[in-house]
């Protein structure tokens, strides 16, 4: 099956999923909690996620799944789809407009096709492997800059309950800003890769992601002409502490102050 078929019904997933969270932020929902009071979650989380997997599911039943609410079910064992109903989900609690949908499709272990959608600003970012990254139909390319210190960068960071592990996220981010132009913290990883690969960042690093959180946009960003990898320079696997991505050009400089500031990074 081309792959174009795959994208046509993560792009129809994406957009059903916007309808649903508009929805939801019409009539009000109420919020909990998984692991702590940082990591929220909403009925339109749970309910974006069942639109998203009925309608692959429906097209692909053959299909695994990965997905941040509902976990693993088991396919094929050549494609799995992986699935961020809400990135973002704080932001979308709070009505802060930076938040999206993140869809990807692995095909025999290797990321094949990326979407994400920002439903507030109807952005509908894409990318195949091979193919090209895209943003409502119009090709991009991630920004030029080759000096650290003219870069704006963006990056996250998690809630945690260990005063240590806070000080040493801010060491990292004090260490960076002084060496860069510009450092962003929105809150949405998969919408933040997006914008890397739209030239609206030169790069982007955060620990302790998920698969769902990264898969479309990593993709996005290599097709944009970008490079993603772990801490080390590799390339990054699905379970590394860090994700590292840039313009390419940045990357060795970024890695620098990163292993500078915290070198078990």
């Amino acid at each position: 099956m081309a792959k174009n078929q795959f994208l046509a019904v993560a792009v129809r997933a994406a957009r059903a999923a916007a309808t649903v969270m508009r929805r939801y932020q019409r009539e009000g929902f109420e919020v909990g909690f998984k692991k702590n009071r940082a990591d929220l979650v909403t009925v339109a989380d749970r309910e974006t996620e069942r639109r998203i997997r009925s309608i692959i599911g429906r097209a692909f039943p053959q299909h695994g799944v990965l997905a941040e609410e509902g976990g693993a079910v088991s396919g094929d064992g050549r494609h799995r789809w992986l699935i961020d109903p809400i990135d973002g989900t704080i932001n979308y609690v709070a009505g802060f407009p930076y938040y999206c949908t993140s869809i990807a499709l692995e095909i025999d272990g290797r990321v094949e096709v990326g979407v994400i959608f920002d439903p507030e600003r109807r952005e509908l970012f894409t990318a195949q492997r091979g193919g090209g990254a895209f943003l409502n139909g119009r090709r991009l390319r991630v920004r030029t800059e080759k000096v650290i210190e003219r870069a704006v960068l963006v990056t996250g960071y998690s809630y945690s309950e260990h005063s240590d592990q806070a000080r040493d996220t801010m060491r990292v981010v004090g260490h960076v800003l002084t060496c860069v132009r510009a450092v962003r913290r929105v809150g949405a990883a998969a919408l933040d890769l997006a914008n890397v690969a739209a030239g609206r960042f030169d790069g982007f690093w955060e620990a302790g992601l998920n698969p769902w959180d990264v898969a479309a946009g990593m993709l996005l960003v290599e097709e944009a002409g970008g490079r993603t990898s772990n801490g080390d320079g590799r390339r990054h696997r699905f379970g590394d502490p860090l994700l590292v991505a840039t313009n390419r050009t940045l990357h060795r400089p970024l890695l620098r102050l990163l292993q500078t500031s915290n070198p078990e990074l």
